[in-house]
């Protein structure tokens, strides 16, 4: 295995973003949900114009993944304003955590959590803070090794189902 940068993502990276966010989402999630529910999420979450506002919003942080030049994970991350839920100044949350089927278990997402990590203390935040599919037993076990503890849910739409994430946060200072 080559070894795996991360690096800020800009404007200019828009389409590795789309193709990322679209081909890890269908590889973590197809089986458990309807072909339609994933189609319309997938339209909505992964659209041109959304993901260009998300890319120029200054409260969100993009990093990607690369082996060589194949782009392999993401992350993203939102400060104040720019969060999906508690909005809290003093937090960042990481909405996402996506890494190509093909390189789990190869540190992908431990190498984006630590860039998240490294940020949410550049920005000189208290904690981290993000939500977590309750059926996603890998992810929640990938967020305890790294500290998180559950702190509460939510309820996510995919299509017609709703579904309980869980809220985990891990605190900084």
């Amino acid at each position: 295995m080559a070894s795996i940068i991360i690096n800020k993502a800009s404007a200019e990276d828009l389409e590795t973003i789309q193709s990322l966010g679209i081909q890890t989402f269908t590889e973590t999630f197809a089986e458990s949900n309807s072909e339609e529910a994933m189609k319309t999420y997938l339209e909505k979450s992964f659209n041109t114009e959304k993901v260009q506002s998300e890319l120029n919003n200054p409260d969100s942080y993009f990093y990607i993944g690369w082996e060589e030049d194949i782009p392999v994970g993401y992350l993203k991350l939102n400060s104040g304003p720019a969060q999906t839920e508690l909005q809290d100044e003093t937090a960042l949350e990481i909405e996402r955590i996506y890494v190509k089927k093909s390189h789990h278990g190869q540190k992908v997402g431990q190498l984006l959590y630590d860039q998240a990590l490294e940020t949410a203390k550049n920005l000189n935040k208290s904690y981290l803070w993000l939500g977590v599919w309750e059926k996603n037993l890998r992810a929640i076990k990938f967020y305890e090794k790294n500290g998180f503890e559950v702190f509460g849910n939510h309820t996510f739409r995919l299509g017609d189902d709703e579904q309980t994430d869980l809220m985990m946060m891990k605190i900084l200072k």
